[in-house]
């Protein structure tokens, strides 16, 4: 009788647990069982192992092997199993030794030939296997995005056989060394290609410095999807943290090139997009676009074109920053704190209430169309703009607005201070931290509410506004000039 142990990890959301792979060569027929929850593709890799051990030069036992995934009540799925279940055959069956698995936990594919195979996910199991003190040998695709974690021991294997050879101390394998980075400061689209639209441009850079979600409405080529993508490069580079956690969450679909690596995320679904794709799912769930968009920007480009039922979804992570996925099982939670940018038309050919172009829908069909936005969700956006064509002289003008870089340095500076005196942006304020603002204008907020029937909810948000122009300004008490502002990007709500 021979039993082996090897260490993997599986995939649970964004999360690594780990697993044991257990191997039994025992007496009996030729056989080989996998038990311990494994999905079809886990089931698979019987074969898949079979034609890697023999293709690689070593023999493949003839005897009863059972293959034990624990724990037996974790979900296991794709390929990533192959690795480990190969190394804990050869290791029972003597072939290697099992002394020099000792410390090392394995994931990756297997090819039919013995060549090892990128897998998804392997950025979370690099964070969850440097917390652990172990080494992680995986493929050599992979090296280089699970050595993004400056903490972790990582090494890259091309097949089977080089495994074995470094397990073997014939050939080591040398530490994977982290991909070079490009300069934090790299920017995306630049603002100076928008003509015209100050007010917009201001509302962008209010957006930029408090974290604050934007509406914009206006008619077809005002500029409001040229406006929503200069965002991202008005928004400071990703701390290391904040890069590992996007990275982690791309990691589970496709992997971001490095020179991306601290840049804010920017997510523009179609609207033609699920509610599953929006918030994730699955029978092992996976993210969706708010979570893709973590630390960045989302873009909801002709929001009223978005089925109802997908806009609802947006609610409770607008609030809370997370999306729980749950199943009959257990309970998935993503992180899906992002920015949310919207833009769409006053009415289905865009032209209500622009007085140079007539509008072919009645005031009636305008107000239905504006209505697929329910209030809940509007009321959960803090600025609301109007934006208007862009006048012809403007936009033939080769005078170009103010460029990213300027204002990205303000908009640095001003959560700066967010972070100095809150540990957080405005964004996050909660009520009780916005309470100094509310005894200083009790009255004149109190009167504001009932002219403009806020809900308790806008009235929040209208202070997290105020409390930014207070800081874009360097000043250190809420005025009511910073209200009057912060409660004029309401008035144009659809």
């Amino acid at each position: 009788m021979a039993i082996s142990q090897v260490f993997s990890r599986a995939q649970l959301g964004i999360q690594a647990p780990s697993v044991r792979v257990e191997t039994h060569l025992g007496p009996g027929l030729p056989a080989f069982t996998i038990v311990g929850l494994p999905a079809t593709a886990v089931r698979e890799s019987r074969d898949r192992v079979r034609s890697a051990i023999v293709n690689a030069g070593f023999p493949f036992p003839q005897t009863r092997i059972t293959v034990n995934l624990a724990p037996a009540d974790l979900p296991k799925d794709g390929g990533r199993f192959d690795l480990p279940i190969a190394l804990g055959i050869l290791i029972a069956s003597g072939e290697v030794s099992g002394k020099t698995i000792d410390g090392l936990e394995c994931i990756g594919e297997l090819a039919l030939d013995g060549a090892l195979r990128g897998v998804m996910g392997v950025l979370p199991a690099a964070l969850a296997c440097a917390r652990a003190g172990r080494t992680l040998l995986l493929p050599a695709d992979n090296a280089e995005e699970a050595s993004l974690c400056r903490g972790a021991s990582v090494l890259g294997a091309n097949g089977l056989q080089a495994a074995c050879a470094h397990l073997k101390g014939i050939t080591p394998l040398s530490p994977a060394s982290p991909p070079a980075m490009p300069a934090a400061d790299s920017a995306g689209p630049c603002l100076s290609d928008v003509r015209g639209q100050p007010q917009a441009r201001r509302a962008l850079e209010i957006a930029a410095s408090g974290g604050h979600s934007l509406l914009l409405c206006g008619p077809p080529g005002s500029g409001k999807s040229l406006l929503a993508s200069r965002l991202p490069g008005l928004l400071p580079p990703l701390d290391e943290q904040q890069a590992l956690d996007v990275a982690a969450i791309h990691s589970l679909h496709r992997p971001r090139p490095p020179a991306q690596f601290y840049l804010p995320p920017f997510r523009g679904p179609h609207h033609t997009a699920s509610a599953i794709a929006m918030v994730g799912g699955g029978s092992y769930p996976r993210p969706g676009e708010i979570s893709m968009a973590h630390h960045g920007v989302l873009f909801l480009d002709e929001i009223p074109e978005f089925d109802r039922r997908v806009l609802e979804v947006l609610r409770e992570p607008l609030e809370t920053g997370e999306v729980s996925i749950a199943r009959a099982a257990r309970q998935t939670t993503f992180p899906a704190c992002f920015q949310l940018v919207a833009a769409m038309n006053p009415c289905p050919c865009g032209y209500f209430g622009d007085p140079q172009r007539s509008c072919g829908y009645s005031c009636e069909k305008a107000r239905r169309y504006q209505s697929k936005l329910s209030g809940p969700l509007l009321d959960r956006i803090d600025l609301h703009l109007e934006v208007a064509a862009v006048k012809p002289d403007e936009l033939v003008s080769l005078d170009q607005g103010e460029a990213s870089g300027p204002v990205r340095e303000r908009v640095r500076a001003t959560r700066q201070r967010q972070l100095s005196r809150q540990e957080k942006l405005n964004q996050h304020l909660s009520s009780s931290e916005l309470q100094p603002i509310v005894a200083a204008h009790g009255a004149w907020l109190s009167d504001a509410m009932q002219r403009m029937t806020l809900s308790a909810r806008s009235l929040h948000r209208t202070l997290r506004v105020a409390r930014t122009l207070a800081d874009m300004q360097e000043e250190t008490q809420v005025s009511t000039a910073h209200l009057a502002e912060a409660l004029s990007y309401r008035l144009s709500q659809p």
